[in-house]
Order: C-alpha cells, then structure tokens, then sequence
C-alpha cells in the first residue's frame, strides 16, 4: 500500500500527455510549412506547447526521488543507456533514411548540405536532443540523490546551476570525444546540434527532485505537495518575470538556452500547471483515456524514440515543411495510430521474449510422461 502511495496520478497522467503532445508537435515541425506552423491557431498553439519540456523535466526529478531503484548506480547506469538510446535513435532517424536514399533534398539544404552527404553521417548521430539531456544529467543527480538529503541544498544546487548556466555555456577543448561531451553540457548552437545542454536544463530536473524529497518527507500526501508546488510556483514567477521582462538578454536570450530568470520563470508556471492539473483531476474517477495516459507514461522513452524515427522516415514520403495544416492534421492522427502500433508490437516481442526466458525446463523423465 505504501508503494502504491508513492506514485502520483497526476505525474503519470502528465507524462501520458506529454506522450501524445510530442507526436502531434513533431509531427508539426517536421511536416508544416512555415505559414502553418505560425499564422494559422493551430499551428501556434501547437509550437506553443512544444515549450512544455520543463514540465517533463520536473515530473521525471519527482519520480527520480519517490522511484523504486534509488542506488547510485541504477542512476549511472541509466544514463549511459539514455545517451546511447538517443544516439542509436539518431541512427536510426537521419541514417536509415540516407543509406536507403529516401531523404529529401530540402532536408538537407535546411544545413547547407547537397547530396551525397556521406561526410554528415557523425554529425547527425551526435545531434543532441531529450534523451542525452535525461542521460547526462542522471549522471550527475543521482550523486545528488545518493549524498544531499537536505531538500533546501538539492533545491540551491538547482538554482545554482542554472544561475551559472549563461557563464559556462560555450565551453569546449579541441578533442573530439571530449568534446562532445562539452557540447551536450554546455553547448549554444541552436538549432543545428544540441537543443538541450544540460545547463540550464538540469536545473529543471533538480527542482523536480526537491519537491519529491519533500513529498517524502510530507509522507506522500498528494494534495499538501501540489499545494505546495502553487505557493513556489507563484514565488519563481514572482521572481523570474522582472528578470525575463527587463533583462532578457542574459535570462532568457531564447526558449533552448535561457539563463536563470528564464529557468525560474519556466519552472514557476511548470509548478503552477502541475497544481492546476492535479486540481482538475483529483476526484476524476479512472477511465479508459486516463488508462492510455498511464500506458504512454509506463512506455514514455520507447515511445519518445518510436515516434521521431517514424516521423523521421516519413520525411521521405510525406515530404519535409511542404503542408498546410488540414494535411498535417491527418498525418498527426496517422501517426499517433502507427505510434501506439509499434509499440504494442514491442510489448508483444517483449512478452514472448520473457516467456521463453522463464520458462521451465522440463526433465527428460517429466517429458516423457
């Protein structure tokens, strides 16, 4: 009974969301024509909710410290894994497509490239995006997690990263692997290589994790955290507005690398929204779309890849930034079907693979009989 109360509906519920939400928004970017992703309504709501990345980041710093695996080396262990999913999912998006010579020209063009672009394919693979941020910073937090147990510290070394993230960003040495170690942590670039260095967008994880020491400590009671996450929501707001409005230049100087009003006025309406969320469905009694949710959130980094090598593939096919927005609104519907399809299949591989790991060996007396 204690573990179940560990989990929070709402994060689950959240993270399903965020499931559906990246599939409709990549699908957006990939296939839509300038015009519809910013002069139509749809199209902006849907770039819009495309700045949802902190409130993933906060709820995986929640569950990080409420998870069942909290040894230290779980935590490495995952984060090598992140990284080298997001680089075979890399692979699997921009080389496939190129070895098997379906990838359009204007995709190409989009990096100044002209075909054959054989001398690309590193700098493809090594394109930084969700899952290299999750696994470099799991790298980091889990000592976090392992030897600080004051929250209020954890909650300082994540304002404290991003307070230094504009003055560290850029950093690099000219070694290759090194690197591009660098970049992932500290890297500017946008948007030809990493969306997301880990500074700033650690920080967002980290004061995830604050409030999931002090639902512990709150004996994982739901509804005092979330009321919790209100009144801090509305202080970060409170403190990061002046510094986003009035020096912006050094606080947020763009959505993928903003400095520290900007990482405390995103987490603000992050914990605002997370509250909001919680109050909506606290007394919804569980349904089958609540169900889909919870599946999405259950299965979210194999469907995160799943989706963008689809998406991915489809540029071939569908054509790259061509649409109008009814087009692309079929080929949304057309890809969260494909989407949920592959992944079932996984499970189904999945299931078959496990039975046949525990299945029990008959004796050669037991067969014969």
């Amino acid at each position: 009974m204690e573990q179940q109360n560990k989990r929070i509906l709402t994060l689950d519920l959240i993270k399903g969301i965020s499931v559906i939400g990246m599939i409709i928004i990549h699908t957006l970017l990939v296939y839509a024509n300038v015009k519809s992703q910013y002069e139509t309504a749809i199209g902006s709501f849907i770039v819009f909710l495309g700045r949802g990345t902190s409130i993933f980041l906060i709820c995986m710093g929640i569950t990080f410290m409420t998870s069942s695996h909290q040894s230290l080396k779980s935590a490495l262990k995952r984060g090598v894994l992140l990284v080298f999913a997001g680089l075979f999912m890399n692979f699997m998006k921009f080389m496939i497509p190129v070895i098997f010579n379906f990838a359009p020209d204007n995709f190409m063009q989009k990096y100044g490239w002209h075909a054959p672009i054989e001398q690309q394919y590193v700098y493809l693979v090594q394109l930084g995006d969700i899952l290299q941020l999750a696994g470099m910073s799991l790298l980091f937090v889990g000592f976090i997690r392992e030897y600080v147990k004051n929250k209020y510290i954890i909650l300082a070394i994540g304002l404290f990263v991003a307070l230094i993230s504009r003055e560290v960003s850029g950093i690099n040495l000219d070694y290759p692997v090194i690197n591009y170690v660098l970049d992932l942590l500290f890297n500017t670039d946008y948007p030809a290589y990493v969306y997301f260095p880990v500074f700033p967008w650690m920080a967002f994880i980290i004061i995830g994790m604050f409030f999931g020491k002090w639902f512990q400590e709150l004996n994982y009671n739901a509804k005092q955290i979330f009321k919790n996450m209100l009144y801090v929501g509305l202080l970060f707001i409170a403190v990061g507005a002046p510094l986003v409005f009035l020096y912006g230049d050094y606080n947020y100087n763009g959505f993928y690398h903003m400095g520290p009003g900007g990482v405390i006025y995103f987490a603000g309406w992050t914990l605002l929204f997370l509250w909001l969320i919680n109050t909506i469905t606290t007394n919804v009694k569980e349904n089958g779309f609540m169900r889909i949710l919870k599946y999405c959130s259950k299965n979210l980094t194999s469907m995160y890849m799943i989706q963008w090598i689809l998406i991915s593939w489809g540029k071939g096919i569908f054509g790259y930034r061509q649409h109008e927005i009814g087009y692309v609104s079929v080929l949304i519907v057309l890809y969260i079907i494909l989407t949920f399809s592959v992944q079932t299949l996984v499970d189904i591989l999945r299931k078959k693979k496990t039975l046949i790991n525990f299945r029990p060996i008959s004796s050669n007396k037991t067969a014969l009989k």
